[in-house]
């Protein structure tokens, strides 16, 4: 495919170039290839898109909710319009395959845009208490940072919700996965979205990031990503007692109880392979460790190593993939690296290992590859790994379970599986994560989603994530 390269940024309204003549390239995930180029902001940028969305605050804010609504519809229809486009896009960024992409990287951004709209026109902006009138009014400007892993999604979990609260925004994408980014700001200047309620500046962390977190014009920061720029987002934003909503790292169990009959036992492992390796394990809520009886370890083992082995990597385009590659060189030499460091440590290695998959010579490609018998000290149970790779590890009885989902600095989802509904139920209510999927509950994108302990603050998505975006103001009566 041809390259494109973007000079601009989506500012005020109109398209404006870069204060810099420097520019990031965006690597083609499959290829290894320069598919674009944006430009790299500069702190001067992220002045020019935070003056624009302050002043457009008060007109935006003071808009009848019904009208907010029908812009977010509008943008929701015309992301359906450009679906494959995008999922091309976004495959070529990430490495899901296209056929994920398109239901996934474009049907849930669909969804939120759609949903933010809904709920917007439902949602009671006043309530009396007392001889109170209490208040909920939109926080003013936000400063949303978007990953890599699920671009558009991650962008519409925050910029839908925040505009249709009355917010307005300045987006810095990751420089990863930039180009879905344009696509939605060309989108957004079709259907007239009024000046300056959303803005785009590309660049780095370190830069357009901090910029961004530091400014005392943003009254609320929401960042998605590592645990590690997430509190560099949160030191910075301290400064100016902003709000932050943080949405970070996880290390998710999922714990198959003793009482599954072999043949749910069988479905239960073959589905955390799936939730582990979901958009080639770069997925912040992805089940990487996998809690088992001891007493059926070796039966796990079996199922886990099958299900891995079955599973077709290669081209994102290409029919019947079931994984691509990694997003970028650094996030494969990553996965890499802890791939050895398993092997080092005395994990038991039943799938997968170093190198590429057979026939993927281009593109970051990592096998799928399981662990077994891993230990609770060992890194490959505490740190996000972030790539296609699972853990199993043996427990012994529910309390020693619940202690090993539970140890670690992360808490943002998990999975149980068992006979008992209810006891599977109680299970899932002491661990100390976010969202939690019993037998397989399937993921509710109108729920609220975020994390305890290190995996974040704050919620996204439905009610609860469009709330995150007003403050609360009581009148006196």
């Amino acid at each position: 495919m041809q390259m494109t390269s973007y000079t601009k940024f989506f500012i005020n309204g109109s398209w404006v170039p870069a204060g810099s003549d420097r520019t990031i390239d965006v690597i083609d995930s499959t290829t290894e290839e320069v598919m674009a180029t944006i430009p790299a902001g500069t702190a001067a940028d992220v002045d020019a898109a935070v003056e624009a969305a302050a002043d457009a605050f008060e007109s935006w804010s003071q808009l009848p909710v019904e009208e907010r609504a029908k812009y977010m519809s509008r943008i929701g229809d015309s992301l359906v319009a450009r679906m494959d486009e995008l999922a091309t896009m976004i495959s070529r960024e990430t490495g899901m395959a296209k056929w994920l992409s398109q239901l996934v990287q474009v049907g849930l951004p669909i969804n939120s845009f759609k949903q933010a709209a809904e709920i917007a026109e439902s949602f009671p902006f006043e309530e009396t208490v007392g001889n109170s009138l209490v208040v909920r009014e939109p926080i003013g400007v936000v400063g949303c940072i978007t990953p890599w892993n699920y671009p558009l999604h991650q962008i519409a979990a925050k910029v839908a919700f925040a505009m249709a609260a009355g917010c307005t925004v300045v987006l810095k994408p990751s420089e990863v996965a930039p180009v879905d980014a344009f696509i939605l700001a060309e989108i957004v200047e079709e259907v007239g979205l009024p000046a300056g309620v959303f803005n785009l500046v590309t660049g780095t962390g370190p830069e357009v990031g901090a910029a961004m977190s530091a400014h005392p014009k943003i009254d609320m920061m929401s960042f998605t990503g590592s645990t590690r720029a997430g509190r560099s987002v949160a030191q910075l934003g301290a400064e100016t007692v902003k709000k932050v909503a943080l949405e970070l790292g996880g290390k998710s169990a999922n714990v198959l109880l003793e009482d599954l009959d072999a043949e749910v036992f069988a479905k239960a492992v073959a589905d955390g392979v799936g939730k582990a390796f979901l958009n080639s394990g770069q997925t912040c809520s992805a089940l990487t460790r996998m809690l088992v009886p001891r007493s059926r370890l070796a039966e796990a083992e079996q199922i886990a190593a099958t299900t891995a082995e079955s599973l077709v990597v290669g081209d994102p385009f290409a029919e019947g993939a079931n994984l691509g590659p990694l997003a970028s060189a650094a996030q494969r030499d990553r996965v890499q690296n802890y791939i050895q460091i398993g092997i080092d440590e005395g994990a038991k290695l039943i799938a997968g290992g170093l190198g590429a998959p057979e026939g993927c010579e281009s593109g970051f490609y990592v096998k799928p590859t399981v662990f077994s018998d891993v230990t609770a000290e060992m890194t490959l149970a505490q740190e996000e790994i972030f790539g296609p790779v699972l853990v199993i590890m043996p427990y012994d009885g529910v309390d020693d379970a619940v202690e090993i989902a539970n140890g670690v600095v992360y808490g943002l989802a998990g999975g149980v599986w068992g006979a008992d509904q209810d006891q599977a139920v109680a299970v899932a209510r002491r661990l100390r994560t976010g969202q939690v999927e019993v037998n397989g509950g399937a993921f509710n994108p109108n729920a609220p989603f975020g994390g305890y302990k290190q995996s974040g603050v704050g919620r996204e998505y439905g009610r609860h994530g469009f709330e995150e975006f007003l403050e609360i103001k009581s009148l006196q009566l």
